[in-house]
């Protein structure tokens, strides 16, 4: 430990970034992604757009909060249960309503072929190249390759020195900057075009867990931000200053104002609220556009059923069954204990 921890208990302000990220997921597919595939639909008079830059803020909320699950996992096959306890059920949910809403309204535009959709049930259709059944699915292939990533640093190299573990990463991404055939898979596995957000976020962590300073962390952060300016365009530049930024203020207490119950409990339930959002967003836009009414009626009844949907898979879905598969696992591993002592204590 290099210094004391800035925590105190549970971080709200996290849960309320998050529920920033789904209200700018939402608005940015609903005013400005709808328009695009359906132009001849009427539309909302606006476009969000900051919209392209939501799932850079979830990258790193994601880069914080991993090192949840890994403080608390003593094995491989504790963390891909709980990862995918934690994903799963309600992808699984999300994935087959939004296909039953969109056939039922013979959303042609919008369905995939069955090679695809029978790919998706893997969660693992990204890295085959085959569309998703709901466009915003694909930020669950990066997430799942993060999660290889870090489980593979955890178990090999382990966590005490990360920072240059993470400077290495970012190393590899200007080798890919250098080497434009390198093999697609290979970048998607090592996350490299969305390396230095994750890295923002575990390098805040660590300082607000009290394991580095911010003096410590800096030149690291100087080096994700380095990254990012070389390779990608000045609004993404500004962007990940920005995140900079919102995290040093996030891990010194500047950001409690955020933790507004709405903000914290849509934060909450956002996981399941991403999952269904945008398909059946869409339908009803859709449906509501041939039916003649306003795109303002249209946009508030996507809404409103999307977070209908997205609260209840949350609660029926999501919460319960995760909880059961992680109890069950649990008292499998508990079973087993005394089973490996006893084989250890005969040889």
């Amino acid at each position: 430990m290099t210094g004391t921890p800035l925590h105190h208990g549970r971080l709200t302000e996290l849960d309320a970034l998050r529920g920033v990220g789904a209200l700018c997921v939402l608005l940015f597919h609903y005013s400005t992604r709808f328009h695009e595939l359906f132009p001849q639909a009427a539309h909302v008079p606006f476009s969000f757009i900051g919209g392209n830059y939501r799932v850079l803020l979830f990258f790193t909320i994601s880069g914080f909060a991993i090192f949840f699950t890994l403080d608390r996992i003593r094995t491989v096959a504790d963390f891909v249960v709980n990862r995918f306890a934690r994903l799963y059920p309600a992808y699984l949910v999300a994935m087959l309503l939004t296909l039953s809403i969109e056939y039922l309204a013979q959303a042609t535009q919008l369905l995939i072929g069955p090679v695809a959709i029978l790919a998706n049930f893997t969660m693992l259709q990204g890295f085959a190249f085959l569309p998703e059944v709901d466009g915003a699915y694909w930020t669950l292939t990066v997430e799942i390759a993060f999660y290889f990533c870090m489980i593979a640093i955890w178990k090999f190299i382990g966590l005490r020195r990360l920072e240059p573990v993470l400077a290495v990463w970012l190393l590899l991404r200007w080798l890919y900057w250098f080497w434009p055939d390198m093999p697609e898979r290979l970048i998607m596995l090592l996350v490299l075009r969305y390396t230095p957000f994750f890295v923002i976020g575990m390098l805040a962590y660590r300082v607000w867990k009290g394991q580095r300073s911010l003096k410590q962390q800096a030149p690291y952060a100087l080096l994700a931000l380095a990254s990012i300016a070389t390779m990608e365009t000045w609004d993404v530049t500004v962007m990940g200053c920005v995140l900079v930024a919102l995290y040093v203020a996030l891990i010194h207490g500047y950001l409690r104002f955020i933790s507004i119950r709405p903000l914290v409990w849509l934060g909450g339930i956002s996981y399941s609220f991403y999952l269904i959002h945008q398909h059946v967003g869409f339908v009803i836009m859709l449906e509501c556009a041939r039916a003649g009414l306003s795109p303002w009626i249209g946009f508030a009844t996507a809404f409103t059923v999307a977070l209908t949907l997205g609260t209840t898979i949350h609660y029926l879905v999501e919460r319960p069954v995760g909880e059961a598969i992680l109890g069950w696992w649990k008292r499998r591993r508990e079973g087993r204990a005394p089973l490996d002592k006893a084989a250890a204590s005969r040889t």
